[in-house]
């Protein structure tokens, strides 16, 4: 099976994705997003970012109810899928392999 990669601002969308589960939509993305990685992001490139993860099969999305709060509009809520799933698991394993490689000696600052 060929492996879909993964750019870095689609891995951490999709990271979000799973962190809210459930309670994932544009804004909730974007807010959290921006509370723990320090980011700043706009709404449309949080949703591309959605829409083209959903297109490779990594998230689903559904409609939900319309609330009061948001002048009477739906949200589009997104879920994880299997593929998602695997697909973090397979970036996490090969960045804890590349740690392992890593000369400590690159990580230490010179002067101290």
């Amino acid at each position: 099976m060929r492996r879909t990669y993964l750019g870095e601002f689609e891995e951490v969308v999709l990271m979000m994705v799973a962190i809210l589960d459930g309670e994932a939509y544009g804004v909730t993305v974007s807010q959290a997003l921006e509370e723990h990685t320090g980011r700043i992001v706009t709404f449309g490139t949080v949703h591309n970012t959605l829409i083209r993860l959903e297109e490779k099969g990594f998230i689903t999305s559904q409609l939900c109810g319309a609330t009061n709060e948001r002048g009477g509009r739906r949200k589009r809520i997104f879920q994880m899928t299997a593929l998602g799933n695997r697909a973090l698991q397979e970036i996490q394993q090969l960045r804890q392999e590349l740690w392992q490689l890593m000369p400590p000696t690159k990580l230490r600052l010179s002067g101290l």
